[in-house]
């Protein structure tokens, strides 16, 4: 925890009290916390632009306005340099397995669906694209300047990442959350949320669904259940071919994420141990995609 992050959030202006801010665990690419405000609950991140990442906050924050205007995510009360202030939701971080329950999972699809539907309705502003191919690509461009441990691979990423790329064709955006990770849902016994828009971007309806597989380990009867589920109609072999490519793609991207956070993040994780978690499931997808071929 910054000790300096937990001083700014205490002096903000926006408190009508003497607030104690509490550190919040979890976050990889923000420092957050929670902060009681005369019996009001709200949770305040912290967090500069990452442009090595793509993350720009002013994005983000454009993104979760619209989110909480589709009523998708909670609202945002105030935003600053570098934080924001949004309602605290109180409800179940969602686990993998919660993800992987079945009744969980069609909540979620239909908050997807609102997120690619809804949000470009309300959102305000210049908006960013993310596209994972090419975020691939500019992660290997600086993996290869910051003479990364594994700068031997990048070669071969480069040539599956055309081959991939090539494979989804041309495609109709969408606005994409785009880092479906469990700990992004929370359910409040009524409704499920969805938090967290720093990778928030116009992207292929199919990278969010491959997306939500990859970080939560879906079962194949379960990915043929989402997509047919989400195109209405059954999964035909064109569409399960471009899903596992995007299913490698997120895969990659995860790995390099890691590989170019090994090199400039200063914050307290083990990049190196995901690295090599992520780089041996994206192995595994390949090899999948290449079954298929």
């Amino acid at each position: 925890m910054s000790t300096r992050a937990l001083e700014r959030v205490a002096q903000l202006d926006f408190w009508s009290s003497h607030v104690k801010p509490e550190p919040l665990c979890g976050g990889i690419t923000n420092t957050n916390f929670v902060v009681d405000d005369q019996g009001e609950r709200f949770v305040v991140r912290v967090g500069d632009d990452i442009p090595i990442h793509g993350i720009m906050r002013f994005n983000e924050i454009a993104a979760a306005r619209a989110a909480h205007a589709a009523g998708i995510s909670p609202e945002i009360v105030h935003s600053a340099d570098g934080i924001f202030i949004m309602r605290h939701i109180d409800g179940q971080t969602f686990t993998e397995q919660n993800v992987r329950e079945q009744q969980n999972l069609e909540s979620i699809i239909q908050l997807i669906q609102r997120c690619h539907t809804e949000i470009p309705k309300h959102f305000q502003g210049p908006a960013l694209v993310f596209w994972p191919f090419h975020v691939v690509r500019n992660y290997i461009h600086t993996a290869r300047k910051g003479n990364s441990r594994m700068i031997d691979l990048m070669p071969r990423f480069l040539d599956i990442n055309e081959e991939i790329e090539k494979t989804v064709g041309e495609i109709k955006l969408v606005f994409g959350h785009n880092d479906l990770l469990a700990a992004n849902f929370i359910d409040d016994g009524k409704r499920l949320w969805l938090l967290d828009w720093d990778y928030a971007g116009y992207t292929a309806a199919l990278f969010d669904l491959a997306n939500l597989s990859t970080n939560n380990d879906l079962a194949p009867e379960q990915e043929n259940w989402i997509l047919e589920i989400y195109y209405q109609q059954p999964a035909k072999d064109n569409l399960r071919h471009r899903f596992a490519a995007l299913k490698c793609v997120s895969l990659l991207r995860e790995t390099l994420w890691s590989i170019v956070s090994e090199i400039h993040s200063t914050l307290d994780f083990d990049y190196v141990n995901y690295t090599k978690k992520n780089l041996s499931r994206f192995e595994n997808a390949y090899k999948a995609f290449r079954q298929m071929c």
